[in-house]
């Protein structure tokens, strides 16, 4: 959906339409495409995550003398968590988003590792790493401050509780998705740099800078272009970060309670 110059066949309007089109003209499992690459990535990417998240809040909230919970703290934390995610989710969504793109020649993500490696070289996973981290940094920051004002919100007493983590974590997600969109779109477009898009804007050679790629984006679709799968991002976001802070919450919960429970003398 956030293709700038899309294949005639590969033309979507809507999220449910854009399933339901690829999966009756490509096949059941195509929108799975990528997803063993981002197993592989998302283990090691979210323990960094989340341990790099609480050791620097705690942190910081210590230095700024704050009583409980301080947004500044919880911002500066999640964009440090950022820096170590995105350098191992980076290579991993360049793969998946190439395997994603209508008619990819990559039939398999090592296939797509090589292909990317011998043609343009070691760079070509990183390249919009900085992009990534301009996406990221903003949108983890809006993620984890609200979050954090949610849970203030609705579980002030920080017990494990599910209902409470689902909603925030959701909510939190859904909001980030959707102010970090722009940023997305211009992601994307310098992950999978694609051809017909470059070449309707006579570029040669490949494309690179958040600078370079905002300016493409207008030029091929003006305003609109920077809002190009916004539904489906946040749609995406919502379950994610429900999820995903629902899953931490439980395993910090068990993991503290089991270790004070061993500490308790009979």
């Amino acid at each position: 959906m956030q293709s700038l110059n899309p294949d005639p066949k590969a033309q979507y309007t809507s999220v449910y339409g854009a399933l339901k089109k690829i999966i009756r003209t490509e096949g059941f499992w195509r929108p799975l495409r990528g997803l063993n690459v981002m197993v592989m990535g998302a283990g090691p990417a979210h323990a960094m995550y989340f341990a790099c998240y609480e050791n620097m809040k705690r942190t910081l909230n210590a230095a700024f003398h704050h009583q409980g919970n301080s947004h500044l703290a919880n911002g500066i934390a999640g964009s440090m968590a950022t820096l170590l995610h995105d350098a191992v989710m980076n290579p991993a969504e360049v793969v998946k988003q190439r395997m994603q793109m209508y008619n990819s020649p990559h039939r398999s993500a090592l296939s797509c590792v090589w292909t990317v490696w011998r043609t343009e070289g070691v760079g070509a996973f990183y390249r919009s790493y900085t992009t990534q981290l301009t996406m990221n940094i903003p949108f983890q920051s809006i993620h984890f401050i609200t979050y954090e004002f949610l849970q203030e919100q609705v579980n002030p007493h920080r017990g494990y509780n599910p209902q409470s983590h689902i909603i925030s974590g959701g909510l939190a997600g859904a909001l980030a998705a959707a102010a970090t969109t722009p940023l997305d779109v211009c992601k994307t477009l310098l992950n999978t740099q694609e051809n017909m898009a470059l070449n309707l804007a006579n570029i040669s050679g490949r494309l690179s800078g958040m600078a370079n790629a905002f300016r493409m984006v207008y030029q091929l679709n003006g305003l609109p272009g920077y809002f190009k799968g916004m539904q489906a991002r946040v749609i995406y976001q919502m379950p994610s970060t429900a999820i995903s802070w629902s899953v931490y919450e439980f395993f910090k919960y068990f993991l503290t309670k089991h270790k004070l429970e061993n500490r308790t003398p009979y």
